[in-house]
């Protein structure tokens, strides 16, 4: 009898599956919707209903999905090493959002299809798996959907959560709702989770086999910087000084804003770059700071910082490797506000010194690290953070000795992706070999 058999749904399951059955009218408003706000690409919709755009591949089908950008660049290590290793091998990857969308279209190895995951309905979900019909589905992070993992487990595929993790709160959330809770976790096969810890949650909630093999991103490549556009732009902010504010979110570039402002009597040079998370936010972002009397450019309009602009807003995708490369500073975002901060591995690999604010619980182990050996610095507001970044633009010395520790401290940490391609060794098909005449 398997797990699955053992942990039947409860009351509040069954009445979510029922909820977002009869939901399915309100699908096309919702949707309608999201597309207005950029949050949908109109001519995918059908694939948001599990109605697929491309043909499903001949052979053993490996399906990894990745909420977003964040989770995407995770699992991206871990699909193209099985490309690389398993050529015969068939890999789909769905996402949710848009610039996840576009960052597999850039970055994905040839032949991965990408679709967007279905709405959490189950007739959607049923139609996506009728037409894909993986023979392994790979989840990765935090994406614990109910209809997905419940009509995929119905199916008898192997069910795996990689790169796992979950928050304090989450898992609190998750405890006290065991009748919700322990079918859904208890349909996985296996859980590799980002820590020891990380582990006992799932298997405290259900999972019948959760393994620490660590975090997934201290393995990831960084992202492209010797992108199209980057002499230019080198030429264009070369004898200023610099620093960038990366993933920014709301309630954060006001804070940003105010650090530029005090850092300028002391440099009067100074250009910030500002990244937010969504690119959509850029054309608010540039009102802002106009509202400060400051000089702002939009990359999204195509400009290049001049001589006298104070702001750049790199309001794009997949270009934040370019900036972080760029800079000797970076601060990492979503962690002035109570977002959990976003991934300090990225700007180390690619040379830049990291300040974070005190919101960083989704990178618990990368970040608790790094300030326990001085590769990175915790900051709290405005003051703070232009104090830091003044001093580690101005300390050539104190700033690399900061960035050797981070490097070190991060290669300490890695060893995720081989030990993550290990256990999904045991799921993959044997490998054929090529028998020689003798």
């Amino acid at each position: 009898m398997t797990a699955y058999d053992t942990a039947k749904p409860g009351l509040m399951l069954k009445a979510y599956r029922a909820l977002t059955s009869v939901a399915a009218p309100f699908a096309p408003l919702i949707l309608a919707w999201r597309t207005r706000r950029g949050k949908e690409e109109r001519d995918r919709r059908p694939e948001r209903y599990g109605q697929a755009t491309a043909p499903r591949p001949q052979g053993f089908l490996a399906w990894f999905h990745a909420a977003s950008v964040g989770e995407a660049n995770a699992a991206l290590p871990v699909i193209e090493a099985i490309a690389a290793e398993r050529p015969e091998i068939r890999i789909l990857l769905t996402t949710a959002t848009v610039t996840s969308a576009r960052l597999a279209r850039t970055r994905l190895p040839k032949g991965v299809i990408h679709q967007y995951v279905p709405l959490d309905n189950p007739v959607f979900v049923q139609r996506f798996l009728r037409h894909w019909r993986p023979d392994l589905a790979v989840l990765v992070e935090s994406e614990i959907w109910p209809n997905l993992v419940l009509d995929t487990k119905a199916r008898r595929i192997p069910l795996l959560l990689i790169n796992g993790r979950m928050s304090a709160s989450s898992f609190k959330r998750w405890q006290r709702r065991p009748d919700f809770s322990r079918p859904l976790f208890s349909a996985f096969d296996l859980v590799l989770a980002q820590n020891d810890s990380l582990a006992e949650r799932f298997a405290e909630l259900g999972a019948v086999r959760a393994l620490d093999v660590g975090n997934l991103k201290a393995d990831a490549p960084p992202p492209p910087a010797d992108l199209p556009g980057r002499r230019k732009l080198d030429a264009a902010i070369s004898g200023r000084t610099v620093w960038l504010a990366a993933s920014t979110h709301q309630g954060e570039d006001e804070i940003v804003r105010a650090a530029h402002c005090s850092m300028k009597a002391a440099r009067p040079d100074l250009l910030t770059i500002i990244v937010p998370r969504h690119p959509e936010r850029g054309p608010l972002i540039a009102e802002l700071i106009r509202a400060a009397g400051l000089e702002v450019a939009l990359r999204s309009k195509g400009a290049l910082p001049q001589a006298d602009t104070d702001v750049y807003v790199a309001d794009t995708i997949g270009e934040l490797g370019l900036f972080y490369a760029l800079v000797p500073v970076a601060f990492v975002g979503g962690s002035l506000v109570d977002r959990g901060g976003q991934n300090p591995v990225e700007p180390i690999k690619l040379g830049a010194a990291v300040l974070t604010g005190p919101n960083w619980q989704n990178f618990r182990d990368s970040y608790t690290a790094l300030l326990h050996a001085g590769g990175g610095k915790e900051i709290a507001d405005a003051a703070s953070l232009a104090e830091a970044v003044l001093d580690l633009i101005q300390d050539e010395s104190a700033r690399k000795a900061m960035t050797e520790r981070a490097l070190q401290t991060i290669t300490a940490m890695s060893g995720a992706l081989p030990r993550t391609l290990a256990e999904l060794e045991n799921y993959l098909p044997p490998k054929t070999t090529l028998k020689h005449a003798s």
